[in-house]
């Protein structure tokens, strides 16, 4: 039996790099895709909020210098471009997904319309919110905290390359552990940088709670919806 019954996973662009310097290696979002898949059958309902880095990152040289909501805009459309690669693999594996974007491209992809990603959830479609919150100054990881909010969802579930949040990197220090549970303040308290500032203030206020667990780990997306010790869950 699920833990959750709804869910916002949030992906980082670099994850669908797999090992390629940037842009959307086949393999590794395919492999993704099944994770979800799994999920979905189990009668979870999926939102998705991506980041846009793998390809925002690719061209970033020419980012230098830039106005900073020109470079952030230049980033949510990354992310329109992610949301529909993530679509079109879902579909491809059986899946229903909806694009819905925060910014206005009505010919590529659906505006975010809040009563219409609830409906969209309820009938068993994948959401993927693009173009994060539509404002610069904004991450993906804000986004993903208030569309979490906003849908009511269970949990904000960050994917990231480690498998949880660590008392410092497990790359660097040998002798770092794994938290299993940690509350918002001590997280803060120790400077522990699992989101941004601002969707780890929204994430704390809304009480919605943060499981932080690895994508690249097989099986643990569906170990952390049936509740199992995976990753390390960020709580009030």
């Amino acid at each position: 039996m699920p833990a959750y019954k709804r869910i916002l996973l949030k992906l980082s662009g670099e994850a669908l790099m797999g090992d390629d310097a940037f842009g959307i290696n086949r393999a590794t979002i395919v492999r993704m895709v099944d994770e979800i898949a799994e999920v979905t059958r189990l009668g979870v309902q999926v939102a998705i909020v991506i980041g846009g880095g793998n390809i925002f990152r690719g061209v970033a040289g020419g980012s230098v210098g830039m106005d900073r909501a020109t470079a952030d805009y230049m980033g949510m459309l990354a992310t329109v471009m992610n949301s529909l690669a993530l679509a079109d693999t879902m579909e491809k594996a059986g899946l229903v997904a909806r694009v819905m974007s925060a910014i206005a491209i009505e010919q590529v992809v659906e505006p975010y319309v809040r009563p219409k990603a609830l409906q969209y959830l309820e009938e068993g479609k994948v959401v993927v919110f693009a173009a994060g919150t539509g404002n610069p100054f904004f991450t993906t990881d804000t986004a993903a905290a208030l569309r979490g909010a906003e849908i009511g969802a269970e949990v904000v579930l960050k994917a990231t390359k480690v498998d949880g949040v660590y008392t410092a990197d497990p790359n660097k220090d040998k002798t770092a552990t794994r938290y299993t549970s940690i509350s918002f303040d001590e997280a803060m308290a120790r400077n522990l940088q699992v989101m941004d500032a601002t969707a780890f203030a929204l994430c704390r206020d809304q009480k919605l709670p943060v499981k932080v667990f690895s994508i690249f780990k097989p099986g643990a997306l569906r170990a952390v919806v049936m509740g199992a010790d995976e990753g390390t869950l960020v709580h009030v």
